[in-house]
């Protein structure tokens, strides 16, 4: 059996153990996460605050080890002070990662509050230490006080980090199944750190094996610093994917103008002989009306009126989608133009349940006609997915910097294949004398025109969610 009981070999384990953990905190310090909106981003920092202050802290110790007899009683009582202070700022950090994590996966007001609650207990640990240290003056202080502190913010800590990895981890699946592994491969050494480092006090040697415990707290480090660095890799997986979509928008782009340029030139020579022919059906149907009770031949004329109409629909969306020039913007309520969409479709809605949830929004620069007949196509599309029955929910609410608008029904959903395509102008699902295929395109070129987004996803339980989201100026 391997038993660690050589000097040299305790020196080197502090040392490594220190190691790992400064280099995960460089790792993430050096990372360029500026551009990057993934939900891990804006914790991270807790966690290089935790891997550069718990790492100094394993030094600390290994330099207290090695030189201890050349120091006196009172600068060998203020190292272990920094010491103590670090390790329990340390844990203070991993936990804070944890529940920064969990909150950006889970809006939960509860998780949100437990930050300032727990720094507020960790002051007021330090203070309740300090009392008692100046009570006391001597080295039991620090070995009660390093217990207490890796029972409370290091086990709880440790674990909230864990559940946080891994929670995240199936977040990321759908962006890399490898690096989704490595968050949860990291989760799952935070989880045995928790017993190691926050359980079982320092210097103690595990039973029958007779290892001390900083081996295991030194491995669980080494394996946690080594997931985690492969599974920074998303930050470069996630920008060249979003590079990917940048050019495969400016293609769409470029594309979309070409077609533009064209449906302008098709929808203006079919403008002028459709028009001539619906006066023509006017004068026909005025000299003839009172003459003319043959039903067939009436039922011809409908059939020619209907078909004209029809055409110059199309001839209209042609046009009204080869627009391009940037629309006038005025601040405006976003809740206002949605309320008076829904308002006029009101009667089609009474057969559907509604659920409306807003927010109190910030003013958002916008054209009201055209964005609300955005909210019209995508409703009324809902509406149609639905047919008969079914619950339609549309909800406002602000996301960081931007105004977000959800609206999710319960219908038939869109196949797989067909998501990549929905704004691909004239793609239809629908019968050809239901729809022309302009509809998404042309609210895709007015959500551009706004500088927003907008997004088809399917649910998991059918139906579709429909998100745009509109920048605060």
């Amino acid at each position: 059996m391997f038993i660690i009981n050589n000097i040299f070999t305790v020196y080197t384990l502090y040392f490594l153990y220190g190691l790992a953990f400064l280099f995960l905190g460089a790792s993430i310090a050096l990372k360029d996460m500026k551009a990057s909106n993934l939900k891990i981003s804006n914790s991270l920092w807790f966690l290089s605050l935790f891997g550069f202050i718990h790492g100094s802290h394993e030094w600390i110790e290994l330099f207290l080890l090695s030189t201890r007899h050349q120091f006196t009683y009172n600068e060998i009582y203020n190292i272990k002070i920094f010491g103590l202070i670090f390790v329990g700022a340390s844990f203070l950090f991993l936990l804070l990662f944890g529940l920064s994590l969990i909150f950006s996966i889970n809006k939960n007001k509860v998780v949100k509050w437990l930050k300032p609650f727990a720094i507020v207990l960790f002051i007021l640990m330090l203070v309740y230490f300090f009392k008692f240290e100046s009570d006391h003056q001597n080295f039991t202080f620090f070995k009660f006080s390093n217990n207490i502190l890796r029972k409370t913010f290091g086990f709880f800590g440790s674990l909230v980090a864990s559940y946080g990895l891994i929670l995240y981890s199936k977040e990321v699946k759908k962006i890399s199944l490898p690096v989704s592994r490595y968050f949860l491969y990291a989760g799952l050494g935070f989880y045995f750190y928790s017993i190691f480092a926050g359980l079982i006090p320092s210097h103690v040697k595990i039973p029958i094996i007779s290892i001390p415990v900083e081996f295991f707290r030194g491995t669980c480090a080494v394996l946690i610093t080594a997931f985690l660095f492969k599974a920074l890799n998303i930050f470069d997986i996630h920008t060249r994917k979003k590079l990917e979509q940048q050019i495969k928008n400016q293609a769409q782009s470029e594309k979309m103008s070409s077609l533009g340029l064209l449906s302008a030139g098709v929808a203006h020579e079919i403008n002028s002989p459709l028009t001539n022919a619906s006066l023509n059906m006017q004068m026909l149907r005025s000299q003839f009306n009172t003459t003319l009770n043959d039903k067939k031949i009436q039922k011809k004329l409908d059939a020619v009126d209907r078909n004209i109409e029809r055409a110059s629909i199309i001839a209209k969306e042609l046009l009204q989608f080869s627009q391009t020039q940037e629309a006038m913007l005025y601040p405006m309520d976003i809740d206002q133009v949605l309320d008076s969409a829904i308002a006029q479709l009101k009667n089609k809605l009474s057969r559907f349940k509604v659920v409306r949830l807003q927010e109190n929004l910030p003013e958002v620069k916008l054209n009201a006609a055209k964005l609300e007949q955005v909210f019209l196509n995508v409703i009324n599309n809902s509406i149609e997915a639905m047919e008969n029955s079914g619950e339609l929910l549309i909800k406002t609410s602000q996301v960081k910097d931007k105004i977000q608008i959800l609206i999710s029904d319960h219908g038939t959903g869109i196949a797989q294949k067909n998501l990549a395509k929905v704004f691909d102008p004239f793609f239809t699902t629908k019968e050809t004398k239901k729809g022309t295929g302009l509809g998404l395109s042309i609210c895709h070129g007015i959500i551009e025109q706004h500088g927003g987004t907008i997004t088809l996803k399917n649910h998991k339980w059918g139906g579709v969610d429909t998100t745009i989201n509109l920048p605060i100026p």
